[in-house]
């Protein structure tokens, strides 16, 4: 990942703070926007990027505090990764900011070394879950192409079922259940059954539960 393709947030009431911190990042190769509350970033922020970003993070400003930004920012689908820095922490501060999903906690002041070395650890926690996103929308959207009928076959396939028990159990021939199972692998992009099963689970791990999506069976070995 280059640094260019990422973005590095910095909220901090300090603006000389706030300008060491942007210094620092930039002459390090990273992308910087600076806030001088959490109050001003949040009216800023839109939205996620599409690269990966994370938020370097005072703890006490005046108005909405560190933690409390946090807070709402964990209830958000794709949560910022948080580098909190501070000149007044302590340790049960430091563990509710950590049990809440922090990276890391830097006292001030810090060493520039740990700051990089925090940020770069957030830049890659962000673009891994970006990408696993991108793959559970993909996968959701193969899903989402199957027929009902495709559905309803790949349910009893993933239950075990082999062709002539889901033809009998849906009331149509072997044959149309074979195009309709060769159709939903095609679709799904699975090779094997176990490979459809791993996508259907991944799929309900990520979204919850699927329309129509089948449950897992204990067998795997559909004709």
């Amino acid at each position: 990942m280059s640094p260019r393709d990422a973005m590095v947030h910095v909220v901090d009431d300090d603006l000389s703070m706030r300008e060491a911190v942007s210094s620092l990042l930039r002459s390090s190769g990273l992308r910087v926007e600076t806030y001088a509350s959490a109050v001003e970033f949040m009216c800023h922020r839109v939205g996620a990027r599409q690269e990966p970003e994370c938020l370097v993070l005072d703890v006490r400003m005046p108005g909405l505090s560190g933690l409390e930004l946090q807070r709402q920012l964990m209830a958000s689908p794709q949560p910022l990764p948080i580098v909190f820095i501070t000149a007044h922490g302590d340790i049960p501060m430091t563990v509710r900011a950590m049990k809440a999903g922090a990276m890391e906690f830097l006292p001030k002041p810090f060493r520039d070394e740990d700051l990089l070395a925090a940020i770069e650890a957030s830049l890659e926690r962000s673009r891994l879950a970006r990408h696993e996103s991108d793959s559970v929308q993909a996968l959701r959207d193969r899903f989402d192409a199957l027929t009902p009928r495709e559905r309803e076959v790949l349910a009893l396939l993933t239950q075990g079922l082999r062709n002539k028990q889901t033809a009998d159990r849906m009331g149509i021939s072997e044959v149309t259940v074979k195009v309709h199972r060769h159709n939903l692998m095609e679709k799904m992009q699975a090779t094997s059954v176990p490979m459809l099963i791993g996508m259907i689970e991944r799929l309900r791990t990520a979204l919850g539960e699927l329309p129509d999506a089948p449950r897992r069976g204990n067998s795997l070995d559909a004709a």
